[in-house]
């Protein structure tokens, strides 16, 4: 009888631990940088995981849900994100992602989404002192331009400017934005999108130079980046992808994220590699 009664009780403990494991979704580990907004930044009325806020975290949360899973996010850099995703660290990134050559060789790439104008136009700026002073590539002859590593805006500053212009590569685009203000080097490239939340919430203080990148079009839009082989989780984030195009909901993220943007509370905040506020 004892040994029924052990059973009966074990048997009830691996329902109860089964049942428990059913009601548990499984989490979708997302890596960002909360530091380029509208894309991701943060509410800072807000605590934890509600404090991620842009198009790319209501893309990762749709994503999220359309999977059946719960997301988690984790804050970096956006050099430890691609790393996090080629080490497996996380499922994906989803961090305002360019298509590169690069990429494609060692992440498995999403299809585009579409992000309004952020990814079409890649310009520089520069303090309002110098309005007008780079009308052409060859005006930053002998200048300084940074811009963020491993970016879009990197590649496009080694092709497309002087040979003698001196590019700064910057880890997050919070710390190279106040650089640029110090006068710590002329201009800055960054995304369209990137470059009116600056001028925005800094009137009068930043203008985006009369020369604009040439962009081809395979760089005009965003992708997500998982990790090479993945090719279940892409093919179903493609899905996702494709039904959030058709019911028209980019728009909509998109002017969302510019007027939270533009909200006293929100913060472009610089995270290390580690996951940790960097300063």
């Amino acid at each position: 009888m004892k040994k029924i009664v052990s059973l009966i009780l074990a048997l009830c403990m691996m329902l109860a631990f089964a049942g428990c494991g059913a009601s548990e979704k499984e989490v979708l580990k997302v890596a960002l940088s909360p530091d380029f907004a509208p894309m991701e930044f943060v509410d800072t009325s807000k605590t934890g995981q509600d404090s991620y806020v842009g198009f790319d975290v209501t893309l990762a949360k749709y994503i999220a849900e359309g999977l059946g899973k719960e997301l988690e996010i984790l804050p970096m850099s956006f050099d430890a994100c691609q790393v996090a995703v080629q080490t497996g660290a996380v499922d994906m990134s989803i961090s305002g992602f360019s298509w590169t050559e690069e990429r494609a060789a060692n992440y498995n790439l999403s299809d585009y989404y579409y992000a309004g104008e952020n990814e079409t136009e890649q310009v520089i700026i520069t303090v309002a002192a110098n309005d007008g002073a780079f009308p052409e590539a060859a005006s930053f002859s002998g200048k300084k331009v940074a811009a963020q590593n491993a970016s879009l805006q990197l590649e496009l500053c080694k092709s497309q400017l002087p040979e003698d212009c001196e590019i700064v590569e910057v880890g997050d685009l919070t710390t190279a934005f106040l650089q640029l203000q110090n006068g710590d080097f002329d201009a800055l490239a960054v995304a369209k999108g990137q470059a009116d939340v600056f001028i925005a919430n800094n009137p009068g203080e930043i203008v985006i130079c009369g020369f604009a990148f040439e962009v081809d079009a395979a760089y005009e839009a965003n992708v997500i980046m998982l990790p090479k082989g993945a090719d279940e989780l892409t093919a179903k984030v493609n899905e996702l992808l494709a039904a959030a195009y058709e019911a028209g909901y980019y728009g909509e993220w998109y002017a969302e994220a510019l007027e939270l943007a533009g909200a006293e509370t929100a913060a472009d905040v610089t995270y290390d590699d580690e996951g940790n506020i960097a300063g």
